[in-house]
This record gives structure tokens, sequence and C-alpha cells, in this order.
């Protein structure tokens, strides 16, 4: 179980609480899928993901990070509990969609940086630190059925 202090949980509330999930979804899931190539076999019915561009402008990519932001959303309603929160997420993704566990950490990184741009100079290190544990409990969560 992971300990939460108060500032902890208020900064992580803060960032939820002034998110625009259209622009950060899309954006931290157009970086994964860029600078991950990899990453791209996942999304094969999404229709056209051969370039930046057309990663940038596809309508489900920009539809599935809002969803992603939205998926967050339960991690932060239910911080002490986000391992059976994600439980059956984690088995989805483990037995069905087959999706290697490390693309959650490159996913968590880029949605890191998004945020950090958005941010700017409110981004502090106590910001990061928080923001970052609470991604690693969510990655770890959603891995937890590969162990």
């Amino acid at each position: 179980m992971v300990e939460w202090t108060e500032q902890e949980r208020s900064i992580i509330n803060g960032i939820f609480a002034n998110l625009d999930y259209d622009d950060v979804g899309a954006k931290a899931l157009c970086r994964c899928l860029i600078v991950y190539p990899w990453t791209q076999r996942y999304f094969g019915a999404f229709g056209n993901l051969y370039n930046a561009e057309a990663i940038k402008t596809n309508p489900n990519i920009a539809a599935h990070g809002v969803k992603i932001l939205h998926g967050l959303d339960r991690a932060v309603k239910n911080m002490d509990n986000i391992k059976a929160t994600y439980a059956e997420l984690s088995v989805l993704h483990s037995e069905k969609l087959h999706v290697d566990p490390d693309n959650f950490k490159l996913l968590s990184d880029c949605l890191t940086i998004v945020i950090a741009a958005r941010l700017g100079n409110s981004f502090t290190p106590e910001t990061q630190a928080a923001w970052q544990k609470f991604l690693a409990v969510v990655v770890s969560a959603l891995g937890r059925q590969y162990h």
C-alpha cells in the first residue's frame, strides 16, 4: 500500500483539476506513438499511423488519449486503492490486448513531458516527485497481472 501525504494528494488533484483532457491526452499518446513507434502495433485498427503528421491528426488517437486520462481519473479518485481499481484493466491489457507492460512506463513518461510543458515553472521538483510517484503506482497496478 502506498502512503500519500496531503501535499501529494493536493498536487495530484490540482493537476487533474486544471487538465485539458482533449489536448493533453492526444499530445501524450501521439508523442508515445511517434517517439516509440513499436507501440503503434496495438493501434492497427485506428487507421493511418504512417507518419508523425498522420498520428497527430488521427481522431481515433486523440479520442483514445482522452480515454486514457479518464482512466487516470479513476486512480485519482481511488488513490488509496489504485491496485484494486485497475485490476480489471490490468487483466484486459495482459490477457486480451497483450500489451507489453513496458509501454505503460513509456506512456507515463510522455504524459509527464506534456504536463511539464503545460505547467512550465509551476512544475516544481515537488510537483514532479508527486506526479511521478502517482504514475509509478498506476504503472505498477496496470502491470500487476503480468507478474
